[in-house]
């Protein structure tokens, strides 16, 4: 039942968003995946990570199988175009072999497959096309932001984030410093954030094929779940980030060419105009929100996915605020919305209890209260940085304190996700 209503409230919600794309004459996000099994894609490494969850269902020839078919299928799309001399100028070169491979195994689920074979199959494809959807669907609601919401909320968060000591700034001038590999390193963290949450998932769900069932709970279903909720957050706080708003990238719109050499003044914040390109995808910061959750789930992984889930958290951080896409007023917010759903998600799993609903709730407190600050606030935090600074910092400890409380976060031994108990055979 939790599946089927995974997939109608899916389903119903990119049909909304495709609706809502055509409305501004641009395809939604069920035309931009229809159209990637011909042309090229978006991203092939997101592609080929979908194909990769898909594939924890089945064995490991199946899996050589798959992964031959679309290596295949990719090298014909190639030729393809190399004969008739189709650039690709917008795009990957592979990736539609692993979304035809998806594809393919839905259909040998409904021809080929009976009873609980069909249904976990259909789980697995449904688990790497529910990866590629969120992809989708979070790139249109970036569109809706920037076409519904014509004023920003930077100055507010950057006048709040002077009790931080201005991150951004310091982490633009330490970018800018690193020179180009310490930039490409961290650029491509930020870019394939997906791909090491499919590592992480992977391990999780390594054991499917030979159980034959999933977990209770695992990684994808929070970061679907933060991709989903963290949009509607940005309608209500709209924010484009210092680099737009604060440096020549943002044209005639920014306020001033003040990142990151520049932290800027404090004075009264109010509304700004800005263009309706830029996404308002900054409150919170959702790349933190996914790499928070990629640190919590690795904890239950092996010395080196427990390294690579800290390594990346720590990289999303510093790339989120060395490219100016974020203040560390959003990074703080980011970390309370992931543990804040992570441990609503892991109750819905394990079972509620007091100390489940004590969390979320206290977690959703703080998060609200971080935004009313930010908004109502910015000047009295940024004139007594020495207290609204480490207030800031607390709150979002305490969240973190709480949860790895509860949920024994630093042992990875402790709590195991409950499996779901084995489903009779339908007679």
């Amino acid at each position: 039942m939790l599946w089927a209503a995974t997939v109608v409230t899916a389903t119903a919600f990119l049909v909304t968003l495709e609706v809502a794309a055509r409305l501004y004459g641009l395809p939604g996000p069920i035309t931009n995946q229809v159209r990637e099994v011909i042309l090229p894609p978006k991203s092939g490494f997101l592609l080929y990570a979908s194909m990769a969850l898909m594939m924890v269902v089945l064995t490991w020839r199946q899996r050589f199988i798959a992964a031959g078919a679309a290596i295949g299928i990719d090298v014909a799309f190639l030729l393809v175009r190399w004969v008739f001399g189709i650039n690709i100028t917008d795009g990957h070169p592979f990736g539609n072999g692993a979304l035809w491979v998806i594809l393919g195994h839905a259909v040998i689920a409904v021809a080929r497959r009976r009873g609980r074979e069909r249904v976990l199959l259909l789980k697995g494809v449904g688990l790497g096309l529910l990866l590629v959807a969120g992809r989708k669907a979070g790139d249109t609601w970036l569109l809706i932001t920037s076409k519904t919401r014509p004023a920003v909320l930077d100055q507010y968060v950057a006048t709040a984030d002077r009790a931080l000591g201005n991150p951004s700034w310091l982490a633009g001038r330490a970018v800018n410093a690193s020179g180009p590999i310490g930039a490409h390193v961290l650029d491509f963290v930020y870019i394939q954030l997906a791909v090491a949450a499919v590592v992480v998932t992977a391990y999780q769900l390594r054991n499917v094929a030979v159980d034959r069932r999933f977990p209770s709970h695992h990684l994808v279903r929070t970061f679907l779940v933060i991709g989903l909720l963290g949009p509607a957050v940005y309608m209500f706080f709209p924010v484009v980030g210092p680099v737009f708003a604060y440096s020549t990238d943002g044209g005639h719109w920014a306020v001033a060419d003040l990142w990151p050499h520049t932290p800027p003044p404090i004075h009264p914040p109010h509304r700004i105009p800005f263009d309706e390109i830029t996404p308002r995808n900054c409150m919170p910061s959702l790349h933190t929100a996914w790499a928070t959750a990629i640190f919590v789930h690795s904890r239950q992984g092996p010395r080196f996915l427990r390294f690579a889930g800290a390594f990346w958290l720590i990289a999303t951080l510093g790339a989120t605020l060395g490219f100016g896409y974020h203040y560390g007023a959003d990074l703080v917010a980011g970390v309370v919305f992931a543990l804040t759903i992570e441990a609503g998600l892991r109750s819905l799993a394990h079972g509620w209890d007091r100390s489940g609903i004590q969390l979320v709730a206290y977690g959703a407190l703080v998060f609200a209260a971080l935004l009313l600050s930010y908004r109502y606030l910015p000047m009295e935090i940024a004139t007594h940085p020495w207290v609204s600074g480490p207030l800031l910092l607390l709150a979002m400890a305490s969240v973190v304190r709480g949860y790895a409380q509860t949920t024994k976060l630093w042992d990875p031994e402790a709590a195991p996700l409950r499996q779901p108990e084995p489903q009779p055979e339908p007679v």
